[in-house]
């Protein structure tokens, strides 16, 4: 008996160990759930806050980035600013218009010598002027555009009724005569007259066309229309210019004169005095 009471004691010893064995394990089993939890949540704020390291750098990148293109596009917007101010600049240009009369009579070369200067082209038909013709040619000089718009009366007495048309405004004015026929000069007189009436503070001009045929008369009466013509525009106060429109003697400077006579340029072309040649009078005048 004595021994089954030990023994039984013993199974009793060994069963609240166990079962002290049960409860400890089961303390560390909760104790153990509890912590997980506590991980959990630590790993979840740790992973929040990385989360909201990312969002801030990606901004921060994103409004680097913005500012760069915002920059870079300024930088390329500069320079077009700049270059289309100065694009303007080149723009900006004087214009002059310069009304210029040619006057004299019937198929002297007032229209041959437009056309010429306009167009760099003659035409050896005539062709009567009825009425008036029109031309205009434009040259830029620096930073000025020069407009010519050259007014070409009929010769035939018709058409005097049309004088204050061409006449009128003009800032040159052109007499010609032709050198071959001595009867076109001595038509100036009236020409300058009647002119002087619509307009009297016009550049006058005298100029002789054909000279090509000018140079096939005699020396001396080469001569006696050379003098006339220089007593002419003496009187009128005019340049003299011989020019040959079919030959190309002297048409560009008829208008280059005009143009330094206009502005009171200084003009380096020589003068041509002698008889025979083509005269080129303009100084002093």
């Amino acid at each position: 008996m004595e021994g089954t009471s030990q023994e039984q004691q013993h199974q009793h010893r060994s069963h609240r160990s166990h079962s002290q064995q049960q409860r400890s394990d089961s303390r560390n089993e909760i104790a153990h759930q509890n912590e997980e939890p506590s991980s959990e949540h630590n790993n979840h704020t740790q992973e929040t806050h990385q989360s909201q390291q990312a969002q801030q750098q990606q901004q921060q990148t994103q409004e680097s980035q913005q500012a760069q293109q915002a920059q870079q596009t300024q930088q390329t917007q500069q320079p077009q600013e700049v270059q289309h101010h100065h694009s303007g600049a080149q723009r900006e240009k004087n214009t002059v218009t310069l009304k210029v009369g040619l006057i004299g009579d019937a198929q002297v070369g007032k229209t041959s010598l437009m056309v010429k200067y306009v167009e760099n082209c003659f035409d050896e038909v005539y062709t009567q002027t009825l009425g008036v013709n029109y031309m205009e040619r434009s040259i830029n000089m620096k930073n000025t555009e020069i407009t010519f718009t050259i007014w070409d009366l009929g010769g035939e007495a018709e058409f005097t009724n049309m004088l204050p048309l061409v006449a009128g405004d003009a800032i040159a004015l052109l007499f010609m005569f032709d050198l071959s026929r001595k009867s076109t000069l001595n038509s100036v007189k009236d020409w300058y007259r009647q002119s002087r009436g619509f307009n009297r503070t016009a550049i006058p001009f005298l100029v002789g066309t054909k000279y090509d045929l000018f140079v096939d008369l005699s020396e001396a009466e080469q001569e006696k229309i050379t003098r006339q013509a220089k007593n002419f525009a003496k009187a009128m106060n005019a340049s003299l210019i011989f020019c040959s429109t079919s030959a190309s003697i002297n048409i560009q400077k008829i208008f280059k004169i005009v143009i330094s006579k206009a502005f009171d340029l200084k003009l380096t072309i020589p003068e041509i005095l002698n008889i025979g040649e083509p005269i080129l009078l303009y100084q002093g005048i």
